[in-house]
Order: structure tokens, then C-alpha cells, then sequence
């Protein structure tokens, strides 16, 4: 049986690590290398870095962050912001990141989904889909950092991603990140009931029931997090011995 993963999430702005809310008010919350630190020492599954704001300058700054990290941490790490080619692909990958997240190349170039598949292999490839509800209900793929919502169902937007070879799913709910009442449970269970990939659950977590819900109601391989672990006493230790002593198979480290 495959184990269920527990990620901390790092979102990256000019070199630092913030969080927000709904992708908007985003406050400073430390140097990623320390966290990266701290939670190496914590034994956590994957780490996943994502540049919010992604710059020529930034990427210079991402650069020097997944260097350090990688010389000093043993975990896989995700790295997305700014992947618009191959060459970034392989920059990242060089760089010590073990995948590479694509969020607005997926929509705008989605041959660039094919092409890092065949090269580096699906298992590299994470296509992370953000999205949040329109006036009418009705859910909307938004890219950019979330400064433009499409008219293009996610559901649709991932299946197609899967098809062109995307090798996992990062999925996060606008409305629902940094609000730490609870991951968009029904469609993160629509979702990982469609495709043969693992799905990440991103965008919500506030209690360690939430991590529970999303790996055994929803099905999902793994549980990504920031601001539960930003703002909380809870850290992914706690969140692993809890979810072992729920019956779940997690990395006991």
C-alpha cells in the first residue's frame, strides 16, 4: 500500500516565505532555508515551493533557496513558479528539485505538460491547478498567481493535463486557502475519483480532522499545508502521529 504524504507548502516571494488568504494580503513568515531546515529535521515527506510573484529577479533568488535546500535537506522537493520551458525544466531539476510544478504554462502552453513528460519522465511533471467558484457557483481554472480566472472548468483542465502526460495534481481552492476551515472536500473527491494520478489536496487546512478527510473520504494521495503550520501549534510530527493513530498509512519516521 502506498503511504499517504504530508507536504508543508512554502510559497516564495522575493526570497522570502508569506502567507496569505485567498491569494491576496500576503504577510512575510521567514526564510524558507530555515523552515526548510526545520522541517527536514521533522523527517516530512516532500517540501513544495512555489514563486508566487515569478521575476527575472525572483528566479534568482528561487535558485539560490532550492540550491541551499538541496545541499542540506533530504526530501523531494517541488519547485513551480515561472515554468514556462524546457530549459526551465531542466534548470530546476539541475538545480537539486526532484519535479516541477506548471500552473499557467499548463493552460497557455499545455505541449510544455507533453514534452516534460517525455524528457524528464510523467513522475517529474505536477500540474497545479488553482480555481475558486464564480457568481454563479460554478468553479473556474485561475492562473497567474490568480490575477485571471478562465472560463474552463478544472475538471476538464486536469483530465486533459493527465491525458498529455502530467504524472500528479496539485489542486488548491482559492476560496478556501488560508481560511483554515477545510480543503473543498466534494471535488477533491470528484477529482481523485477521475484520475489514475496522485492528487495533492492544497488550499484550507485548519485541524488535523481536515487531513483526515482529504486522504480517506476524498481519496487523495497527499495533504499540502502552510498556514496550519505557520500559525499553529500543529506540525506535520503531530499531524503524522495523528493520522497513525487514525489506522492511516503514513511514513513512520
Amino acid at each position: 500500500m502506498l503511504k499517504k504524504r504530508i507536504i508543508p507548502m512554502l510559497l516564495l516571494k522575493e526570497g522570502r516565505m508569506v502567507k496569505g488568504k485567498r491569494f491576496a494580503n500576503f504577510r512575510d513568515v521567514g526564510n524558507p532555508v530555515t523552515a526548510a531546515r526545520v522541517y527536514n529535521s521533522q523527517k516530512v515527506d516532500e517540501l513544495i515551493f512555489l514563486d508566487i510573484e515569478p521575476s527575472t529577479s525572483s528566479r534568482e533568488s528561487v535558485k539560490q533557496i532550492i540550491r541551499s535546500v538541496g545541499e542540506e535537506c533530504f526530501m523531494p522537493l517541488t519547485v513551480g513558479g515561472g515554468v514556462r520551458t524546457l530549459e526551465d525544466f531542466h534548470e530546476l531539476l539541475q538545480l537539486g528539485a526532484d519535479k516541477v510544478s506548471l500552473n499557467t504554462a499548463a493552460v497557455k502552453t499545455p505541449s510544455l505538460v507533453r514534452e516534460g513528460a517525455r524528457r524528464f519522465g510523467d513522475q517529474c511533471v505536477v500540474v497545479s491547478v488553482d480555481y475558486k467558484r464564480d457568481p454563479s457557483g460554478k468553479r473556474k481554472v485561475v492562473i497567474e498567481s490568480g490575477k485571471k480566472t478562465l472560463d474552463l472548468d478544472p475538471l476538464d483542465h486536469i483530465l486533459r493535463c493527465v491525458e498529455l502526460g502530467a504524472g500528479e495534481i496539485l489542486l488548491t481552492s482559492i476560496d478556501h486557502e488560508g481560511e483554515m476551515e477545510g480543503y473543498d472536500f466534494p471535488f477533491l473527491q470528484q477529482v481523485a475519483s477521475r484520475v489514475p494520478v496522485p492528487v495533492i489536496a492544497s488550499g484550507g487546512a485548519g485541524k488535523l480532522e481536515h487531513f483526515e478527510k482529504a486522504l480517506v473520504e476524498c481519496d487523495c494521495s497527499a495533504v499540502g499545508a502552510g498556514s496550519i503550520f505557520h500559525f499553529t501549534d500543529q506540525s506535520p510530527i503531530k499531524v503524522r502521529y495523528y493520522l497513525t493513530v487514525q489506522n492511516l498509512a503514513v511514513r513512520v519516521k
